[in-house]
C-alpha cells in the first residue's frame, strides 16, 4: 500500500529527528542558548537539561520506534519477527497517543509547568505526538506485512 509507505515514512522521518534532537540534548541545550532557557521550553519545570542517561534513553526508543515504523511500512529492511516488529509500532502509537491526547490535561492551566511550556505543548508538543502516533497506529494496523489480513 503505497498509502501506509508514505505515511511509515513520515512517521519514521519525524521520530528520527527527534530521536537525533534528544541525542543532541545529552551534551548541550541546542538549539536553546542556555539550560535554564531549556528547562523552562522543553521540560517547563526545573534548572537545565536533563541527565544525558534520561535523554539517551529517550532517543533510543524514538530511535527503535524510528525503524519499527519505517520497516513495518516496508521503507526499510525488516529485521526480526514480524509480530515483535508490528507490537513495537503498536506500543509506540499508543506511548504517543496516551502523551499527545493527556498532554493538554496533564500540562493544563492547573500544572506547575512553565507558562512557556505550557503554550508550546497545548500548540506544539501534544499535536504532534498525536499525528505522529496515529500515524503509528495506521502503520502498525494496517502495514506492509499486515496487507495480506
Amino acid at each position: 500500500m503505497a498509502v501506509v509507505r508514505v505515511v511509515g515514512a513520515g512517521v519514521a522521518a519525524g521520530l528520527g529527528v527527534t530521536a537525533a534532537l534528544h541525542a543532541v540534548w545529552t551534551v548541550t541545550p541546542w538549539p536553546l542558548r542556555t539550560p535554564e532557557e531549556f528547562a523552562d521550553v522543553v521540560v517547563g519545570a526545573g534548572e537545565g537539561v536533563p541527565s544525558a542517561r534520561a535523554c539517551v534513553t529517550v532517543a533510543g526508543l524514538l530511535g527503535a520506534a524510528s525503524y519499527l515504523v519505517a520497516a513495518e511500512a516496508g521503507v526499510l529492511p525488516r529485521v526480526g519477527p514480524r509480530g515483535l516488529r508490528r507490537a513495537g509500532v503498536r506500543a509506540a502509537a499508543g506511548v504517543l497517543l496516551a502523551r499527545g491526547l493527556a498532554g493538554p490535561v496533564v500540562f493544563g492551566r492547573l500544572s506547575p509547568r512553565s507558562e512557556r511550556f505550557r503554550r508550546l505543548n497545548a500548540r506544539y508538543y501534544s499535536p504532534l505526538c498525536v499525528a505522529l502516533g496515529a500515524g503509528a497506529a495506521a502503520v502498525g494496523w494496517r502495514g506492509s506485512s499486515a496487507t495480506n489480513c
